[in-house]
């Protein structure tokens, strides 16, 4: 602009911090809001706003507070979407009492928080597992002459779900319809979660078949806690049917998916399938993390495949994986149930010593049994 001899206006300044802000640049937000008062531009309450939100998404929780703080002595005064951009920061910080306590000072400095600012409170809240105060933002917004929406209901949903009430997550899901407000993707996702948590796999398989119905299309998210309820409840046939159909829908099973599907399988006893499972994972795109190999290792240990279970156990080193306590006590436990004391007393001085090596000659040990092909 100045090459071009047009000189850059508050508008100019506010559309470039946003956009930086929508990029994720919130260094360059600050930049920008800090050239200001030398291009002898003021700063307003989008310019402030703009770049407390860019804070927020960058994680930089104290900074936008700092800049909220700052608004005064620039004669800047702050209102509902300045306040709702600190507390989705806070958020995002994991700051629920301080995203609580600007909702708080709001009515002080004469601004109405609206629906953004409840939801951004509420999802502090959830985060922070303060269900109880997350209910309790709910029911004070029609006296504040907010209505709460699929983003509202949704947190305050996600919020019961990590307190592990079940009850009140479906409760207030009910409590939507009766509201005219339709779920969403992510209301049902929070809701099947909520039931996952409760060990209630029945109503969360009743509702993922719900969601065709309400023009929801499940996503990766929704099944992974559906496979996640079935491997709760013990309904490993259940976790592989939901598997199998998600590339019908477009979706493409991961890491998550992959960890309560292979648990499922070993809580049910079905170790070939844990095993075959995890060997498909690398086509999938899925790198197995330690939670996958324990769940395998698992799997062996009640199927008495000690071999399997320290060849899984050696593989990790290759895949630069680090065992962790229950992944040396499900091998040693594999070892002592094939009555090999010996080997599970040297991985048990291996796990002491903290070395990811294992024996050479269980290294060089085939696998007797092959790896059994899955078909859903």
């Amino acid at each position: 602009m100045p090459e071009a001899r047009v000189v850059p206006d508050e508008i100019n300044y506010n559309a470039a911090i946003s956009a930086c802000e929508k990029g994720g640049r919130w260094q360059l937000s600050l930049n920008l809001l800090s050239l200001m008062p030398d291009a002898r531009v003021a700063p307003d309450q989008i310019s402030y706003s703009a770049a407390i939100s860019a804070c927020g998404k960058g994680g930089q929780w104290q900074l936008a507070l700092n800049l909220l703080s700052q608004m005064p002595e620039a004669t800047v005064v702050p209102n509902e979407i300045t306040y709702s951009a600190a507390i989705s920061a806070c958020e995002k910080g994991g700051r629920w009492q301080l995203a609580l306590n600007l909702l708080s000072l709001m009515p002080e400095a004469r601004v109405v928080p609206n629906e953004i600012t409840y939801n951004a409170a509420i999802s502090a809240g959830s985060k922070g597992g303060q269900w109880q105060l997350a209910l309790k933002l709910l029911s004070l917004m029609p006296d504040a002459t907010v209505v709460p929406n699929q983003i509202t209901y949704s947190a305050a949903i996600s919020a019961c779900s990590n307190g592990g009430q079940w009850q009140l997550a479906v409760n207030l899901m009910s409590l939507m319809h009766e509201a005219s407000v339709v779920p969403n993707q992510i209301t049902f996702s929070a809701v099947i979660s909520a039931c996952e948590k409760g060990f209630q796999w029945q109503l969360a398989l009743n509702l993922l078949s719900l969601m065709p119905q309400g023009r929801v299309v499940p996503d990766d998210i929704t099944y992974n806690a559906a496979i996640s309820a079935c491997e709760k409840g013990g309904q490993w046939q259940l976790s592989l049917i939901l598997l199998s159909r998600m590339p019908e829908t477009r979706l493409f099973p991961n890491q998550i998916t992959y960890n309560a599907a292979i648990s499922a399988c070993s809580n049910g006893g079905q170790w070939q399938l844990a095993v075959n499972l995890m060997s498909l994972m690398p086509e999938a795109r899925a790198v197995p993390s330690v939670i996958t190999y324990n769940a395998a290792i698992g799997a062996c240990e009640k199927g008495l495949q000690w071999q399997l279970a320290l060849n899984l156990l050696s593989l990790m080193h290759d895949a630069r994986v680090v065992p962790n306590e229950i992944t040396y006590t499900a091998a040693i436990s594999a070892c002592e149930q094939g009555g090999q004391c010996s080997v599970a007393v040297s991985l048990l001085g291996k796990q002491s010593a903290g070395s990811l090596d294992l024996l050479v000659e269980v290294r060089q040990q085939k696998i007797g049994q092959p790896f059994i092909a899955w078909i859903p």
